[in-house]
């Protein structure tokens, strides 16, 4: 499965602190939890997926600023971050992990084919992180989940 190396890492850094994660997935439709959950003994820090895939369920499910989403839709760096925001509280881990973005064929909303953005949330903290990737649908969403797995590794790093 796509990133189960880095998902396994993932595992043992939140293992490591004690900690749980809880994903919010808009672009990866169930990807980024799939290789979480590809881990053997995920069950121990991973409380679970929201797969928000239509623009309203990101307001009304994780609680993304509506006027947010009318002025800017739901590619952007800051619903990542409510995203990765509310679906920590809705599932009560200490953190939370989100992607949206443009996986094509067309562009969305004016924003290209692999335009992408991640957003993490901690007990403390919260940001995001913007890529633009190349290559097929598939590609996009799978090197997405790659992506996401090593931001909120990194973070958990620091």
């Amino acid at each position: 499965m796509t990133g189960s190396r880095p998902a396994a890492d993932l595992h043992r850094a939140l293992r490591d602190r004690g900690a749980t994660l809880a994903v919010a997935e808009s672009l990866t439709g169930g990807l980024l939890s799939a290789a979480l959950v590809d881990v053997p003994g995920a069950s121990a820090t991973y409380r679970g997926g929201v797969t928000a895939y239509a623009t309203e369920l990101k307001a009304g499910l994780l609680g993304v600023d509506e006027g947010l989403l009318a002025v800017h839709g739901p590619v952007h760096p800051v619903v990542a971050r409510q995203m990765a925001q509310g679906v920590r509280r809705l599932l009560g881990a200490d953190y939370g992990l989100a992607t949206t973005g443009v996986a094509g064929p067309a562009e969305q909303d004016g924003r290209p084919v692999g335009t992408v953005h991640l957003g993490w949330a901690g007990p403390d903290e919260a940001g995001t992180d913007s890529l633009l990737l190349s290559g097929t649908r598939e590609t996009i969403r799978q090197d997405t989940v790659r992506a996401a797995l090593r931001l909120m590794l990194g973070h958990l790093a620091r």
